[in-house]
């Protein structure tokens, strides 16, 4: 009586050397000692700094508030940069509306009228540009606090089930 051929249990093939050595430790620094409360302010956080109308701050913001609030510095960082390119198409159309909103009278800020003021008056110039700053990043503070602390409230009890359910599974095993 001959035995059926059974084949030999075969193992997973072994991680590619990106996911070795990039993939898997910067998910695993991601993840590094972070409650649900963390990570839902880490993501509301990241998200409002990442959507500043003013560039080059986002780092320095979302850097000085993971420490401050003892975050992980790193998953604020990827939240924040992940939003560049909203924040990029969000910058013109908030600096034409703070404009705006700070008192610039006349035509709406465009950059036929800054290349105009620039190469006659460039104190006016810098003048529109800092009231539409000015009234961008108020826009920016209020439409962040509304929207930062709903997506904070919305994603927290999402992320304590799903780190629940990670407990239980790991338990199980």
């Amino acid at each position: 009586m001959t035995q059926p051929l059974v084949p030999p249990p075969t193992s997973p093939p072994p991680a590619s050397w990106l996911r070795r050595r990039v993939l898997q430790p910067l998910l695993d620094l991601l993840k590094q000692g972070l409650t649900p409360h963390q990570l839902a302010l880490t993501a509301a956080l990241g998200s409002a700094f990442g959507l500043v109308p003013m560039l080059g701050v986002t780092t320095l913001m979302s850097t000085v508030t993971a420490v401050r609030l003892r975050l992980n510095v790193a998953a604020m960082l990827l939240i924040a940069h992940l939003w560049s390119p909203v924040q990029l198409l969000l910058i013109i159309p908030m600096m034409r509306l703070g404009a705006r909103l700070w008192g610039s009278a006349g035509p709406a800020l465009t950059l036929a009228k800054l290349q105009h003021l620039f190469s006659s008056d460039w104190l006016a110039a810098l003048r529109l540009l800092w009231h539409a700053l000015l009234g961008a990043l108020a826009l920016w503070a209020v439409g962040s606090v509304v929207l930062g602390t709903l997506f904070y409230f919305v994603l927290r009890p999402i992320l304590s089930r799903v780190m629940a359910r990670k407990l239980e599974v790991r338990s199980e095993r």
